[in-house]
């Protein structure tokens, strides 16, 4: 999926902030410069100043211009949909080399699962975990459980819940978190137009990789769907 222009503007502006190249207070270019700049007009420059605006990078003063948040907000930028693969989501935040390890298993659906997809106990399921790292720093885990013959499933819905909490073992021993020590975790649930459950996901990040989150998703019947990032 190619990114919209605004999202390429909004992550490289992103990326700089979180880096230090932008200090907090920074005076971002105008409209008009950062339009000449990148070849665009400036309703998508505005689309992407909104965007880092919501993610709590920034702060408009009026007559003023934008500038750099004094405590910029660790947001993970999803601006059209949660459903880009970690290769793709890491490398829009950082300039840092990408690792992304994956293991794909089919297993027996547990009382949980089968009760979550609505089939029987024991019924075949494909289980993929992903680790993801930034240089040589563990950043994600996830397991990823979906249906044999759903292996991009069609999802219409994305359904998702925020936490911070213990993590599963095996997320903390990837992640480095010491036993009594919570997770920025996302559960995710991929539906159907019936609500059917095609796929689930559970995430977890360090605790203060991402302070908040902001999506604006668009679920697609034609889209196809990536382990999560």
């Amino acid at each position: 999926m190619v990114e919209p222009r605004y999202v390429q503007i909004a992550n490289k502006y992103a990326r700089e902030i979180r880096s230090g190249t932008l200090p907090p207070k920074t005076a971002l270019p105008s409209y008009v410069e950062i339009a000449r700049e990148h070849n665009v007009s400036e309703i998508v420059v505005r689309k992407a100043i909104d965007q880092l605006d919501r993610a709590g990078l920034v702060r408009r003063v009026e007559r003023r211009g934008t500038y750099v948040a004094e405590r910029p907000t660790l947001t993970r930028l999803a601006p059209e949909r949660q459903m880009e693969s970690p290769e793709t989501t890491y490398g829009s935040e950082s300039d840092l080399a990408i690792s992304v390890q994956r293991e794909i298993d089919r297993i027996g659906a547990t009382d949980e699962l089968a009760a979550a997809f609505g089939i029987p106990h024991g019924a075949e399921l494909v289980h993929v975990v992903t680790r993801a790292s930034e240089g040589e720093q563990p950043v994600s885990i996830s397991d990823t459980f979906h249906l044999p013959e759903h292996e991009n499933p069609d999802a219409v819905y994305l359904e998702e819940t925020l936490a911070e909490r213990m993590p599963a073992e095996g997320h903390a021993a990837w992640l480095g978190i010491v036993a009594g020590e919570s997770a920025v975790t996302v559960h995710q649930r991929f539906l159907d137009g019936d609500d059917r459950l095609l796929m689930v996901s559970d995430v977890s990040y360090p605790r203060g990789r991402y302070q908040a989150f902001s999506f604006r998703m668009v679920v697609a019947p034609d889209a196809q769907i990536a382990h999560d990032g």
